[in-house]
């Protein structure tokens, strides 16, 4: 990856000897140096990794350069025939991918990131375009296993700082962690839909990458920051001293590095570091590594709509809601799986696909941008609300303006995309729960959920940019979480509402009747909170 990047402009080049200039385009490239440069910024940038990750197939290009039927070709006999083969196998002694050789002149003169390169140097002159469409990276693939590889890397990386040494993340990769590393990994790596091709190919790429995954490519920033500033350099220190009083070379070892705050203050039933790293793919880094607090967790508070209120509904931040569970059958097993089919229309889409999971496992979330409240004729949420799905595949289904029905939270359950619960059955209308073309519905008893992917669209949230084909999960939930973004500026405001509810809730309960009986009880009387001497209706204290 890094000899390819350090030919930059000139990938026929490519790969080179990691020079000191070669290294210097590196480190340009991965810190985000490039403003005058690579014109389109990110979306140059992600090119540029593409290629340096890629392999070209002959194979494949032998297939998209088939000549034409109508297009006659000179025949030939057996010998000849053979003699080709024969021939071809001895050039080509690698099946499958083969490293992308060196080629012409002509295949890369229309390469648009070193058209932008050499134009910022004023060099266009001497690079001649001739408007030739580019099909080289068109036929390359990334190779399965390197890109988890990259995967799992990348994951590890995700909450890195420029300040921080490396060690401190080599040292808590354990057999468990690198097992969910790759758990993740193979989640994300399905999104790409490798099982309809040998790899992943350049179109996939830049679909689901902008789309699910847009600082995938972030932790790389702050590692390669390493190689630009040194730890032993401390310009505080030069500002401070003066000519009179030079500042004396210390040879003693360096102090310890102070301790950071933990990334995470506790991992919950489904958030762990993994699936915390899988989560600043597509939100940004700043607002979940060392900001999250459990607001509610099932297993912890019960499953029910009352303790899933008392607990996030003062939260006055963004908040992020995990839920994972088991896909249900077909056929319902029990009385409670019936009553939940009787509620919901007929099932008309297949399940999703599980991946590489065998065990039907799933995981869904929502991010609201908004605080929580009770809903009752309008949703709440905005258009930076996000739908995603986190495994077996990875996905983000962004908010649409379309139909803002974005979240609404009712005694009848928990729902995303679902379009508001009428408080009244309507007369010929369909008793059945309403559910959204992109949706996600928690039960009133948060016991099942369903998530909905109809590929015609048409909701609050866009469908799939990766799989063009419409499903429904209805699973059993196993653990439900909610994590509230923000530090201890908003958790002392949530106590200090819990705190204002509380002195509420007392003082309406403990009722001050005064010293004067009587007179209390004429003026309650009064009020009609209290039965009269002549009258047997109304309340009474005993």
């Amino acid at each position: 990856m890094a000899t390819y990047l350090g030919a930059f402009p000139f990938p026929s080049l490519a790969p080179s000897i990691l020079t000191r200039e070669a290294m210097l385009n590196v480190v340009v490239i991965m810190t985000e140096r490039y403003s005058k440069v690579l014109k389109k910024g990110r979306a140059d940038r992600n090119k540029l990794f593409f290629r340096s990750l890629a392999v070209y197939d002959r194979r494949m290009s032998s297939v998209h350069e088939q000549p034409e039927q109508g297009t006659l070709q000179p025949s030939k006999d057996r010998d000849e025939i053979a003699a080709e083969e024969g021939h071809d196998a001895a050039r080509s002694h690698v099946a499958g991918f083969d490293i992308d050789e060196p080629g012409s002149s002509e295949e890369e003169d229309d390469d648009e990131l070193s058209l932008a390169a050499l134009e910022s140097l004023d060099a266009i002159e001497v690079f001649k375009n001739d408007q030739k469409a580019d099909t080289k990276v068109h036929h390359a693939r990334i190779p399965i296993d390197n890109f988890r590889g990259l995967l799992m890397l990348l994951l590890v990386l995700a909450p890195l700082d420029s300040r921080e040494p490396l060690t401190r993340y080599a040292e808590g990769l354990t057999e468990f962690r690198l097992k969910g590393l790759r758990r993740v990994a193979d989640s994300i790596l399905w999104s790409f839909i490798p099982e309809k091709n040998a790899g992943i190919s350049y179109h996939a790429f830049n679909t689901i990458v902008p789309a699910s995954l847009p600082y995938l490519f972030d932790g790389l920033n702050p590692l390669f920051e390493h190689f630009l500033f040194s730890k032993n350099i401390d310009l505080s220190r030069q500002r401070q001293s003066t000519a009179s009083q030079p500042t004396p070379v210390s040879t003693a070892h360096p102090a310890p590095d102070t301790p950071f705050e933990p990334l995470l203050q506790h991992e919950g039933e489904i958030l762990d570091l993994n699936i915390l790293s899988q989560l600043s793919f597509f939100m940004k880094g700043s607002n979940l590594f060392r900001r999250l607090r459990l607001l509610y967790s099932g297993g912890e508070a019960g499953f029910s709509i009352g303790s899933f209120e008392q607990k996030v509904l003062n939260w006055r931040a963004p908040s992020i809601l995990l839920v994972s569970g088991t896909r249900l059958s077909a056929v319902p097993h029990d009385s409670r799986q019936r009553t939940l089919a009787d509620k919901l229309p007929p099932k008309r889409h297949p399940d999703g696909v599980s991946g590489n999971s065998k065990s039907n496992k799933v995981i869904y979330g929502i991010y609201l941008n908004v605080p929580w409240k009770q809903t009752y004729r309008e949703a709440i949420g905005d258009s930076d609300s996000l739908l995603f799905q986190l495994e077996p595949i990875h996905e983000v289904f962004h908010a649409s303006t379309i139909n803002r029905d974005y979240a609404t939270f009712t005694k009848s359950g928990i729902a995303f995309g679902n379009p508001p619960a009428r408080a009244k059955p309507v007369s010929g209308l369909s008793s059945h729960v309403s559910l959204g073309p992109v949706s996600l519905l928690l039960d009133e008893s948060l016991e099942y959920g369903v998530f909905t992917h109809d590929v015609s669209g048409g909701g609050s949230f866009h469908p799939s940019k990766a799989r063009n084909h419409s499903w429904q999960d209805r699973f059993e939930i196993d653990s439900l979480e909610v994590w509230g973004c923000g530090g201890d500026e908003e958790a002392e405001r949530q106590r200090a509402a819990w705190a204002f509810e509380e002195r509420e809730a007392l003082a309406r309960k403990n009722l001050n009747l005064g010293k004067d009986i009587e007179a209390d009880r004429a003026l309650l009387a009064m009020a009609g909170l209290l039965a009269s001497e002549n009258h047997t209706s109304g309340g009474s204290m005993g």
